[in-house]
């Protein structure tokens, strides 16, 4: 019983571990495309969209709900 649940563990340990999978390029295009259709974007503002949106760079999403008026957007 003792060695199951060791057993148990470990894997459980092993499996939470793992990093997420990042989403592909292709995924990521797709998304974005997505995101550009719902705003009904076009031409140099659509691509002006995709390009900002497929870049690798992690953007604020503004400040926390519940934030008190003035504060800090987190980093």
């Amino acid at each position: 019983m003792t060695v199951r649940m060791i057993t148990a563990t470990t894997l459980a340990a092993f499996v939470f571990s793992a990093p997420a999978q990042a989403a592909t390029s292709k995924e990521k295009v797709e998304t974005c495309a997505f995101g550009a259709d719902e705003q009904k974007l076009i031409g140099a503002k659509r691509k002006a969209f995709m390009a900002k949106c497929t870049s690798d760079k992690d953007s604020p999403r503004g400040k926390p709900i519940g934030a008190p008026a003035g504060a800090p957007k987190p980093q």
